[in-house]
């Protein structure tokens, strides 16, 4: 069954408005037939990227590739079995070329970032790798992310790429998870052996029927890595990030994205981003240590989206460290807010009633000018009548 007559039984429908989003490409849209890696499918999606940029949209890129590139790269000396090793080195052989493909398709400058879930999970490089991807949009630059297959133990499987990309989703705060597939969407069942399977155009809840549909993992029911993909949608919807899946090889369907229309099977979100990122800072276990902030800051924090700045600390209690969650408390000691913060206790204590223009100086170096960005920072000022977070 090919792509565009799969696309035909699919109906078109309307992408909610986002700023942020973050495309998943797979190698199995850049692997050449003869080897190497082939612009054919990348076009339509480097150009629904560019368009985006065009209409003040960022777009983070999820890009395999690097293991197929570098096989070619060797041609017949490439290692055919599947050892660790091996496919670690072809991993840093094709990295160079993958990325010259998508800046051959790229007006704009393209940069590479590797990641790991290490550095994910780590949480001073998990601020690390925000602030740089952060300053790479600002710059207008397109991230290109791989996982740095070349370190990783026992990532170099089929699909990690997707959960890497719902775990970029979240680290960027994006508003969209899309992910182009070989396949146009969703199915009840695998739809090259059951002539019955129905595709699905929105998926409400990722249920344990809903999850079935794709097979087990890596089972042969399954279609496209399609079980990898529901578990990248669920682990984005944890974080309030919706994900559309559709067909890469599909030309009208990046176009009809552009347009923001999806042809392809679109996963909902009970609560927004925003939502599931406060709530998640209002429930996890915090540092043991506070920052003390003065009235000005309290009136600021609890007042709007405002970012907690050197100047309004007046003291810090306790030990944390550089991406610790730490209470921020006024005068008295009343909770006014929970957050990420971006230096630890003592480069606070340094820096508390300073100007940002004075980190550096203070320092010697600068994460930046909040000592918790707003987007990093939940209030609480309702928590005692509601229990929850005022998203």
């Amino acid at each position: 069954m090919s792509g565009a007559m799969q696309a035909q039984a699919i109906p078109e429908q309307a992408l909610p408005a986002w700023r942020r989003a973050v495309l998943k490409v797979g190698s199995n849209l850049l692997a050449a037939d003869g080897g190497g890696l082939t612009p054919h499918y990348a076009k339509a999606l480097a150009g629904f990227i560019q368009a985006s940029r065009d209409a003040g949209r960022q777009v983070v890129l999820v890009s395999s590739g690097a293991v197929a590139a570098g096989r070619a790269q060797l041609r017949a000396h490439a290692p055919s079995g599947g050892d660790l090793a091996a496919r670690q080195a072809l991993a840093a052989l094709g990295q160079a070329p993958m990325i010259a493909l998508w800046q051959s398709l790229s007006p704009r400058p393209v940069a590479q970032v590797l990641l790991t879930h290490d550095d994910l999970r780590n949480r001073r490089r998990y601020l690390n790798a925000r602030a740089t991807l952060r300053e790479l949009l600002a710059l207008d630059v397109l991230p290109v992310v791989n996982e740095n297959d070349t370190v990783a133990v026992d990532e170099l499987k089929l699909g990690d790429n997707d959960n890497l990309a719902a775990i970029v989703a979240a680290l960027v705060d994006a508003d969209l998870l899309l992910i182009a597939s070989d396949i146009d969407a969703l199915y009840t069942a695998d739809p090259r052996r059951d002539p019955t399977a129905v595709p699905l155009g929105r998926v409400e809840a990722l249920t344990p029927e809903v999850l079935a549909m794709a097979g087990g993992s890596g089972s042969s029911v399954g279609t496209g890595g399609m079980r990898t993909k529901l578990e990248a949608a669920a682990k984005a919807a944890a974080a309030g990030v919706p994900t559309a899946l559709f067909s890469g090889r599909n030309e009208d369907a990046a176009r009809a994205l552009v347009h923001g229309r999806l042809r392809g099977t679109y996963f909902a979100v009970a609560r927004s981003r925003m939502q599931a990122r406060k709530y998640w800072l209002r429930h996890a276990p915090a540092a043991p240590g506070r920052i003390h902030v003065d009235e000005g800051a309290v009136r600021a924090l609890t007042g709007g989206r405002a970012s907690l700045l050197p100047g309004g600390v007046r003291d810090v209690s306790g030990e944390f460290h550089r991406g610790d969650l730490v209470e921020i408390v006024d005068a008295a000691g009343h909770p006014v807010a929970r957050g990420l913060c971006q230096y630890g206790d003592g480069e606070v204590r340094r820096l508390a009633g300073r100007h940002s223009r004075d980190i550096e100086a203070v320092l010697g170096y600068s994460y930046g000018s909040e000592i918790v960005h707003r987007d990093d920072l939940a209030t609480l000022a309702d928590i005692e009548t509601t229990g929850e977070i005022d998203a």
